[in-house]
């Protein structure tokens, strides 16, 4: 009978969390190429402004505004969540998005990670465009990453529901969830996509009810 070795952790780790892997890469290395370019080290300074201008999320071009090109009405209902204002907003979110990512994935497996992801994104462009005013663009993976809170919250939901216990907890995080906003609107000057946050995590939670099941 031949045995064979387990694998290394490292490898069992990428085998178990390559999606997870793939999104954070992909939203630093965006990130890194920016942050040359803001400092001179390649391309140029104009990048930044470039890249927001064809991928961030502009509520102005559901109404009247002239896109930069024809798809992008629709283009930036995904791609605004793979671009940051900086290397402190990238790292928070990415540190979230491990954190909260790595619990997802041990509860329904990659794939279904990734339809959650999805839909938390999508969730968190349509609450920007549904309650938001702003005229500048919005960008970053907040808007998943709530979703993951929310998904996460309405699984606790469900399981106490149905173990007749309290909420109490569920509605702790909720609250402390809503402080967090509160808090970093008013130390950001009201420069914060709140709206972005509502719509993520409202779609995270409605996608716990029938994501349930880990992805064998």
């Amino acid at each position: 009978m031949e045995i064979r070795p387990p694998l290394p952790a490292r490898r069992v780790f990428i085998a178990r969390h390559w999606v997870l892997i793939v999104l954070v890469l992909v939203c630093v290395i965006i990130e890194m190429i920016l942050q040359g370019a803001d400092f001179g080290l390649w391309g140029s300074p104009r990048w930044r402004g470039l890249v927001y201008q064809n991928g961030g999320f502009w509520r102005g071009l559901l109404d009247n505004w002239q896109p930069n090109y024809a798809a992008q009405p629709a283009v930036m209902f995904a791609s605004y969540g793979f671009l940051h204002g900086g290397f402190i907003h990238l790292l928070v979110n990415m540190i979230t998005l491990v954190s909260l990512g790595r619990l997802v994935i041990e509860r329904v497996g990659q794939w279904r990670f990734a339809l959650i992801y999805a839909l938390s994104l999508l969730g968190g462009a349509m609450g920007f465009a549904l309650l938001s005013t702003a005229v500048q663009p919005m960008v970053g993976a907040s808007g998943a990453l709530f979703g993951l809170a929310g998904v996460l919250t309405g699984w606790e939901y469900t399981a106490r529901r149905l173990a007749r216990e309290g909420v109490g907890p569920v509605l702790r995080v909720i609250g402390l969830l809503v402080g967090l906003n509160v808090v970093m609107y008013l130390a950001m000057g009201g420069n914060l996509a709140w709206e972005t946050h509502l719509g993520g995590f409202l779609a995270g939670w409605a996608a716990g009810w029938w994501v349930r099941e880990r992805d064998t």
